[in-house]
């Protein structure tokens, strides 16, 4: 064995990147290229870029401030040309990179968990008037008003313990910025980039139901998907079983779009019909008590179908299951699951750089959106394997400063044994000196990606 192969086998035992370790796990140098990932002619390769991005979000440095003080960093064009590039498969790289993150999770399990995927959307406020996908009438449940935002529609995986994103669309209404037609770069009818901005015209159960086909064709697997309101409409519900999976919901209490077989049809009369003659349990959510029963009703579309009427003393909520072997208190806790997604968005936002892509141009805010959802992803499978799970915050601080640390501390050991090499004498009495640092150098690069300025 060489000096080379001495060196790197110590360091490997004590220099430990879990950013990279992670990304060797699930090979994703074959998903990038799985994804159109390649690189043609000059250039760096797309895995040092991509990498390099996944430092700037989870050490929390913008982009001009990781070039700045990182020694290895790229010029600012590199990654500008990157995340406008028209041919990659960003979506594929999304899903591909979960799914490998999932199947490594699998065997972690505990028998009568319950796997779920969740769809859900956010809005993204975006004040310039230039910024391609943005729209000016999209409402806000945070702000409890319209805003100039982005309608993100996304699909998540939660279990007990880990959340997952999936997959995600931007979805336009009629009072987008600019319209497909008026977008800056001028892309090939059959690129992917392309087929990214055509489905910002179809409707939010489209795009969720496109995503959920995805998602199950690449061999995610789950038992339940979780809806609100929005998306509980007897169509969407019937594709979705179609596809092998049941699903759990809110429903609106709409008298022209459920309606049930029999005499009693819509949900208040159901409900008035059945509230006496059921038994009801007791329940609380936070400080609100509140009392529920269960019924199987028939619908014409979808057959046998579970509903659990809850009532808090003000409101009526109903939800069903297409699952009529669970019962009324299995629904209501696998829905309040749901609310995984919602904490999800926040430590995307908070943590992750959703929302401050600081780019308008399209394809750039899709690449961006998709590697702060591929860094929540990497952190949350991290945060799983580990013994002792703490929340994403912690443990994104905690990567935040080991990341920072290895660079700095190599960075200022390395200038040392260089200072120490100058030494005539030195370096008389150890000819194997001047390698060493080499050695040390390249590998140090090639594990962390860059170096860090003290």
């Amino acid at each position: 064995m060489g000096l080379d192969n001495y060196i790197e086998t110590a360091m490997r035992s004590i220099l430990k990147n879990p950013i990279l370790e992670v990304l060797t796990e699930i090979k994703i140098t074959k998903i990038l290229k799985q994804s159109n990932f390649v690189k043609r002619g000059v250039g760096y390769a797309p895995f040092q870029i991509i990498l390099h991005f996944m430092y700037m979000l989870i050490m929390n440095k913008r982009q001009s401030n990781f070039i700045k003080k990182s020694e290895g960093a790229f010029g600012k064009d590199v990654y500008y040309r990157f995340i406008k590039q028209s041919r990659y498969n960003w979506r594929k790289l999304l899903l591909l990179s979960s799914t490998a993150l999932l199947q490594k999770i699998k065997p972690l399990h505990k028998k009568g968990e319950h796997r779920l995927l969740i769809i859900d959307d956010t809005v993204e406020s975006k004040r310039g008037k230039q910024i391609e996908g943005c729209c000016k009438y999209i409402w806000s449940n945070k702000e409890h008003r319209s805003i100039n935002a982005l309608n993100i529609v996304s699909l998540n995986y939660a279990d007990s313990h880990s959340t997952f994103q999936l997959d995600f669309s931007i979805k336009m209404n009629d009072s987008y910025r600019k319209s497909v037609s008026e977008f800056t770069a001028s892309l090939h009818h059959r690129s992917n980039a392309n087929k990214r901005r055509e489905e910002t015209l179809k409707g939010k159960n489209t795009l969720a139901i496109e995503m959920l086909e995805r998602a199950l064709d690449n061999g995610v697997e789950a038992e339940y998907l979780l809806v609100d309101s929005w998306y509980a409409k007897p169509n969407f519900i019937k594709q979705s079983n179609e596809y092998g999976i049941d699903v759990i919901a809110r429903l609106p209490n709409n008298k022209l779009i459920w309606n049930f077989k029999g005499k009693y049809k819509t949900l208040n009369s159901l409900y008035h019909n059945l509230k006496n003659s059921r038994r009801k349990e007791y329940g609380k959510h936070g400080k609100i008590p509140y009392t529920y029963f269960d019924a199987i009703v028939e619908h014409a579309a979808l057959g046998k179908v579970k509903l659990v009427f809850l009532h808090t003393g003000k409101d009526l909520l109903v939800f069903i299951s297409t699952d009529i072997t669970i019962s009324g208190k299995e629904i209501l806790s696998t829905y309040k699951k749901r609310w995984n997604i919602e904490q999800g968005y926040k430590d995307l936002r908070n943590l992750f750089g959703l929302g401050k892509e600081e780019n308008r141009i399209y394809e750039a805010l899709i690449a961006k959106i998709t590697l702060s959802m591929f860094a929540y992803n990497i952190v949350s499978y991290i945060n799983r394997i580990k013994h002792e799970p703490q929340t994403l915050g912690e443990l994104f601080r905690d990567l935040e400063c080991e990341l920072e640390t290895l660079a700095i501390s190599m960075q200022l050991f390395l200038q040392i044994l260089t200072k120490i090499s100058e030494i005539q004498n030195v370096v008389k009495d150890n000819k194997d000196l001047l390698n060493i640092i080499a050695v040390l150098n390249a590998y140090t690069k090639k594990e962390l990606g860059f170096m860090c300025e003290s």
